[in-house]
């Protein structure tokens, strides 16, 4: 392998990522690949173009947070709507500047919302 060569390039950043690629064997929860996130928000991707409330950075902005909460919600195996329903119910009544621990009531690994908004 000549020094500089493309291959002696690609062989070095290899090597020079091998910790960072092993990182994922130190919790064994974490997959291999990213193949599913980027699977769930390919429909998001693939439709943004049709989607003109997004045209502004406030539109944007507010369709990621909808698309986190719907993620979310999916990924702890909860009924999206039902979850949503409980967040728009909720939220209002929440002092978050003099209370923020009470946020973590409402997240969708709580008690309260798996037992509300579990899928059946």
């Amino acid at each position: 392998m000549l020094k500089g060569s493309a291959l002696a390039k690609a062989v070095t950043y290899a090597i020079n990522q091998k910790p960072y690629l092993e990182n994922y064997l130190l919790d064994g929860r974490c997959p291999i690949s990213n193949n599913a996130a980027e699977n769930n928000i390919r429909p998001y991707a693939l439709g943004r173009k049709n989607w003109l409330f997004a045209a502004t950075p406030k539109g944007a902005s507010a369709s990621a947070a909808v698309y986190s909460l719907v993620e979310t919600a999916k990924a702890n195996n909860l009924n999206v709507y039902n979850y949503l329903e409980y967040l728009l119910l909720y939220m209002p009544n929440i002092d978050y500047f003099n209370e923020p621990e009470l946020l973590e009531d409402l997240m969708p690994w709580s008690k309260d919302v798996q037992e509300r908004c579990r899928k059946s």
